[in-house]
């Protein structure tokens, strides 16, 4: 009876061993698997109003992040951003509340990718079935943009 004890426990250590060899393999890929996130911060300024962008970037094309609009002559906008690069532009919804406490909004928004800059975009923006979108058939236009960000230190 010990011998037959004995032998399931020898057969069982191969087994036990590719076991944990799996799971070694398993956190070895998983660390292949960390992607780069680089935290770029912008500022912009444009007759009395402002803005701050904080982007995280990962995979050189997923982008998350922080924009904060204050205005001159009405509430600040506050909210996130979550989108991708595209080329050389960043396409991201923008989800913003206006004010303190106030109703949550969101606008798609298109950044130009100019050097360091993120020049903003003016495009018709559409919306259905309570989202909103930038028209296909019409262009943006980064030229009537009034925010062009500068890279600035994130603080």
């Amino acid at each position: 009876m010990k011998l037959k004890h004995l032998a399931y426990a020898f057969l069982a250590l191969p087994l036990a061993y590719s076991c944990s060899q799996s799971g070694n393999n398993q956190s070895r890929n998983d660390k292949a698997k960390v992607v780069d996130t680089i935290t770029q911060c912008y500022t912009s300024a444009f007759e009395g109003d402002s803005a701050l962008l904080k982007l995280k970037i990962t995979d050189s094309t997923k982008v998350e992040g922080d924009l904060v609009i204050r205005y001159a002559h009405k509430p600040k906008n506050e909210g996130i951003v979550r989108g991708e690069f595209k080329g050389d532009t960043l396409y991201v919804d923008y989800s913003f509340k206006v004010g303190e406490g106030g109703n949550e909004f969101s606008n798609p928004l298109a950044f130009l990718k100019s050097g360091s800059n993120l020049k903003m975009g003016v495009g018709v923006i559409e919306t259905t079935l309570g989202r909103s979108y930038f028209v296909k058939d019409k262009p943006i236009n980064f030229e009537k943009g009034k925010f062009d960000f500068s890279l600035t230190e994130c603080k």
